[in-house]
């Protein structure tokens, strides 16, 4: 049932080639989810949720949280902030309510988005919080 790593290194390093994290329709889960392989997100995730491969997130697919990874197609919605260090996909019945940090950025017609774009240029897409503008005053 589980392949055995080839690998010595500790499995978090361990080479995962072809292996993809599937979340089902109709299933929910509570709290956040790191994977280091792919993963297909067709249900419903409150938390956050952080890749190191891509993730495709179905049209049925509800994230309420950030989801963060190195590539992204989305489909379904996200209520988060959208992190995806090379090439985020927003497919058109996408709906994303929050910033967008990443690489390279595709939007469909119809695709929805709420919230600030950061385009990276070889660095790693990272959200960082906004910052309210400070107005300082000088006495003289």
């Amino acid at each position: 049932m589980f392949a055995k790593s080839k690998n010595n290194d500790h499995p978090k390093h361990a080479h995962h080639a072809g292996l993809v994290t599937t979340i089902a329709a109709g299933t929910t889960l509570h709290g956040d989810i790191e994977s280091d392989t792919d993963m297909r997100i067709d249900g419903n995730i409150i938390g956050n949720v952080v890749c190191r491969a891509k993730i495709v997130l179905g049209e049925s697919g509800i994230v309420q949280g950030d989801l963060q990874s190195v590539n992204a197609d989305v489909f379904g919605t996200v209520n988060g902030n959208v992190t995806a260090k090379e090439l985020l996909c927003l497919k058109s019945k996408s709906t994303i309510n929050g910033n967008l940090a990443t690489g390279r950025l595709q939007i469909e017609p119809n695709a929805v988005f709420n919230g600030k774009c950061t385009m990276t240029t070889g660095k790693t897409a990272e959200i960082t919080p906004e910052i309210p503008p400070v107005l300082v005053i000088q006495d003289n």
